[in-house]
């Protein structure tokens, strides 16, 4: 039992860092930008310093939750995924929705595919493109309705219940317990 645990564990570890990991180019973009050029970078520049919160805030998660309903939902997954995550963002204003892209990226794929199954074989003949594009911009803007009424504001405050764990581990100088959170 432990092994499939452990098995299972994995699997959905490698899956989060499929959603990560063909974006690393834009992290480094990012970082680049924020270390180069916030008032405290190393050459700083108020007007190029201005790209790097916008990057964060939007376009990294937009990337993650596109590769995750990518992943479970393909093409369609991936377009549902990207118009999700703006519902989790503007849900949280203030905060990174890394993990809220972590969450509806999947969830979105996986009800695309669903709702593709269900539909197989169900479509009129001519009215494919319709249906095809109809359902993912539909389903799309019902997951960011979702995204904004749930999924932001709980990653919101999951992420300020990590933060205040930080903030005590940091208060008692327990550093090395900081990998926890």
């Amino acid at each position: 039992m432990a092994n499939t645990f452990k098995d299972k564990l994995a699997k959905f570890g490698k899956f989060l860092s499929s959603m990560v990991m063909p974006h690393i180019g834009a992290f480094i973009a990012w970082g680049f930008l924020t270390a180069l050029f916030i008032p405290t970078g190393w050459l700083p520049n108020e007007q190029f310093a201005k790209i790097a919160s916008p990057m964060l805030t939007y376009l990294i998660p937009v990337l993650i939750a596109a590769q995750g309903g990518y992943l479970v939902g393909g093409d369609r997954g991936r377009i549902a995924g990207a118009i999700a995550v703006i519902g989790c963002i503007a849900g949280a204003p203030g905060t990174t929705m890394l993990m809220g892209a972590m969450v509806i990226g999947p969830f979105v794929g996986w009800v695309i595919k669903k709702f593709d199954q269900f539909m197989e074989g169900r479509t009129p003949a001519g009215f494919e493109m319709l249906i095809d594009n109809f359902s993912v911009g539909l389903i799309g803007m019902a997951a960011a309705m979702l995204g904004f009424v749930i999924i932001g504001p709980v990653m919101n405050a999951i992420l300020a219940v990590l933060m205040a764990g930080v903030q005590v581990l940091m208060k008692y100088g327990l550093m090395p317990l900081l990998a926890i959170f």
